[in-house]
């Protein structure tokens, strides 16, 4: 247990400890932002679901989520369980080769963008290889004040993955 204080907690806290800082090096985040969790699947509930209801907590009125409609089921589970509980979906579409258009994105957020809550779309298909505009994605996000998150397990250690150039608020 990293958190007891005896010989052995203390060294598995540091084990701990260096590694999130290592992990925040090679992936251009601060050290703070490394929440770790037993896998993919679930940080992307933990991003999907806790950023939906905190949003609505603080804004009811923010009942919809825009998500890329090639997303993996580690997105597409969370974003159909919470239209199961009465928010809503816009799923955005993708060309013949997987790429969601930033195009399509604003369109839909136009007019709308007080209704969402957060914006997914992952960065590398698991399947094709798609690599999909994040940081122009995370932009449009951003201008219509909204949080957006990125799938990004496929696309670590293939291609250069920094958190801070992304522009995503969660990945």
């Amino acid at each position: 247990n990293p958190s007891s204080l005896h010989t052995s907690g203390r060294a598995a806290r540091a084990v701990v400890e260096e590694s999130r800082e290592r992990i925040a090096a090679a992936l251009g985040s601060r050290p703070s932002e490394v929440v770790f969790t037993s896998g993919g699947t679930e940080a992307d509930n933990l991003a999907v679901k806790g950023t939906h209801a905190a949003r609505r907590r603080a804004e009811p009125g923010r009942t919809r989520l825009v998500v890329g409609s090639t997303e993996h089921h580690a997105v597409l589970d969370p974003a159909e369980f919470l239209e199961s509980q009465g928010s809503s979906v816009s799923w955005l579409p993708s060309d013949r080769c997987g790429h969601v258009e930033v195009s399509g994105l604003r369109e839909a957020l136009d007019g709308q963008a007080h209704e969402v809550s957060l914006v997914s779309v992952m960065w590398a298909n698991n399947e094709v290889g798609t690599v999909q505009p994040v940081a122009e994605l995370a932009r449009v996000a951003h201008e219509a004040g909204i949080p957006f998150h990125t799938d990004a397990v496929q696309a670590v250690s293939h291609l250069p993955v920094h958190f801070e150039h992304s522009g995503a608020d969660l990945m």
